[in-house]
């Protein structure tokens, strides 16, 4: 069985190393000339996929705008994941889960495992301690999956806990990222990313991590390539994937206008793949 980081990689290395979100946003819909309902989220999906499958390293469905229409967005979430799946296009369900035991144990298996929300990896926070991530971790090693953490987000409401001190004087970002750094070792290329932020102003030492580092907040939200480069820099360039999703997805519904989109932005961040 291949592992996430190993089809990661390839997948970076044959597309480049974007990330393209699908977030279903009330807004959206309405520039979409689309119904703020099930019927609008799933003609949103569809176009996504048509735009974006077979394009990208990675698409990353924001699962709480399709949760937020109960049943039906979750039906139509779980056909978006299989048919993406069902392409080879890697899925990460930005779910952003964390929670402790037999809670934390079905979390995982939602996410992590053979039923219709399985996807190849999933976004978790580590927040109530990284120990409490065993269940996803544990999981996703066994199934071929990957998991990225939370460790150092652009909100300025994270640095409250993000940017605290542990005993041991590092900062508990760091602390996450050090941690997912010891299960990487040993791989090739870790399954075990992490997610940082694209404008912080500074960010955790990420050059044990060997796994790929998840960073949002580039395009709509201000960050480029300059922005990358400030924060990472060496040989852990190549294990960037910027994750954009408005300033791509404003350029639609067209398919035709989106996949420009895709490809401009690729070209931009073709130098982390050089």
């Amino acid at each position: 069985m291949k592992t996430f980081g190993h089809r990661l990689r390839h997948s970076m290395h044959h597309f480049g190393p974007l990330c393209v979100g699908i977030d279903p946003h009330p807004e959206l819909l309405t520039a979409w000339g689309l119904t703020d309902d099930v019927e609008g989220v799933e003609k949103f999906a569809e176009i996504c996929v048509e735009a974006f499958d077979g394009t990208v390293a990675l698409i990353k469905p924001q699962v709480a705008f399709f949760e937020a229409y109960g049943s039906g967005g979750i039906a139509v979430l779980e056909r978006t994941i299989e048919v993406l799946r069902s392409s080879g296009t890697l899925v990460l369900s930005d779910a952003k889960r964390g929670d402790i035991g037999s809670t934390m144990d079905a979390y995982a298996r939602t996410w992590l495992g053979d039923g219709p929300l399985g996807s190849d990896a999933v976004t978790v926070s580590p927040y109530l301690g990284f120990g409490s991530l065993a269940p996803a971790l544990t999981l996703a090693d066994g199934n071929g999956r990957g998991v990225f953490v939370l460790a150092a987000t652009s909100n300025p409401e994270g640095a409250q806990v993000q940017r605290a001190f542990a005993a041991d004087g590092r900062t508990l970002a760091q602390t996450m990222v050090d941690e997912a750094a010891a299960r990487n070792a040993g791989h090739e290329f870790g399954s075990v990313g992490v997610v940082v932020g694209a404008t912080l102003a500074e960010a955790p030492d990420l050059s044990n991590l060997n796994g790929p580092v998840l960073m949002p907040g580039v395009g709509a939200q201000g960050g480029g390539p300059e922005s990358v480069r400030a924060l990472v820099s060496g040989p852990m360039l190549r294990a960037v994937v910027p994750a954009v999703s408005r300033e791509v997805l404003r350029a639609g519904p067209a398919v035709s206008a989106l996949r420009a989109k895709v490809g401009a932005l690729q070209e931009e961040f073709g130098f982390l793949q050089a």
